[in-house]
């Protein structure tokens, strides 16, 4: 079984994403489960020329090693497709012709991840081809999981989510549906992500559910923020990692994840900063600190 770090060529690796980064990894080697790489580039218009290449040349600068080719959404479109199919047949998505900005007109009310469908399209029967694609969650109730750091977690998704999308109107698949399908068909047991996707695990349970998929367990990791409280992302400023600070930068992020950092460690290799980090692995002095609100994503 694997864990595996995703993360999404839109700019350089930062140090919120090496913070992801190390406690996947760590997580996975210190369990001895793979670890494997995937480039989520789902949303090919967030894609940055080069960015890829550039992420992949400074994990390997920073002494990190993954199992197996590297995989990229970008190439999975097909796979998408067959499921979303399955979906179809299964009479539990609809196509929506509502736009972000109609619903907003009509006064809709926002949760912890934007505006809560308040399902407009679900009887009209329209041609798949007429606008985005929607799971149907009506029936859902309340989903929840117990993170290996946070504890326990649910949401109501009719109330607090409504039916989200799953393809874009645009015909970009949406993150929710391309994680799940990844993380099932590359055999991943344990998803250790940040704490900003803590919401979004409901919405991925009930379509893991949907689709005949065993869930894996999930470790969310406390956020790197800004001074403002902002999630640190390429978004908000977040600069690329500098190569010759290797050692200190990976003892920050371990502090960041509360383990422990010897004084002799601040000068060594990469490489056996990691091997350390991988030995002496402890889960449980994580901080379960939210510093930054739920990821969204477009519909």
């Amino acid at each position: 079984m694997s864990g595996r770090f995703a993360p999404t060529p839109s700019g350089p690796l930062h140090f919120g994403s090496l913070v992801a980064a190390l406690g996947s990894y760590c997580q996975a080697r210190h369990h001895r489960r793979d670890w494997l790489l995937r480039i989520e580039d789902v949303d090919t218009p967030r894609v940055v020329a080069g960015a890829a290449d550039s992420i992949l040349r400074d994990l390997e600068a920073f002494g990190f090693e993954w199992d197996g080719p590297v995989v990229y959404q970008s190439q999975r479109f097909e796979l998408y497709r067959e499921h979303l199919e399955r979906l179809v047949a299964d009479n539990a998505v609809y196509a929506c012709a509502c736009s972000r900005r109609q619903l907003r007109e009509q006064g809709v009310a926002s949760g912890p991840l934007g505006q809560i469908y308040p399902g407009n399209c679900r009887r009209r029967a329209l041609p798949l081809d007429a606008g985005s694609i929607r799971l149907d969650v009506a029936t859902a109730g309340r989903v929840g999981f117990v993170d290996r750091v946070y504890g326990d977690f649910d949401l109501d998704l009719p109330r607090d989510v409504g039916d989200f999308v799953l393809r874009r109107a645009d015909g970009i698949y949406a993150y929710h549906l391309a994680v799940v399908v990844d993380d099932a068909l590359q055999a991943i047991d344990e998803v250790v992500r940040g704490a900003d996707l803590l919401e979004n695990t409901c919405l991925h349970l009930y379509l893991q559910q949907r689709l005949g998929f065993a869930a894996p367990a999930y470790l969310h990791l406390p956020l790197v923020s800004t001074v403002d409280g902002q999630k640190l992302s390429k978004q908000t400023g977040a600069e690329g990692l500098r190569v010759e600070q290797a050692s200190s930068l990976l003892c920050a992020a371990l502090r960041h994840l509360g383990q422990q950092t010897p004084a002799e460690l601040a000068g060594a290799p990469a490489r056996d900063i990691l091997e350390r980090a991988v030995a002496t692995w402890n889960p449980r002095a994580i901080p379960a600190i939210r510093a930054a609100r739920a990821e969204t994503f477009d519909a």
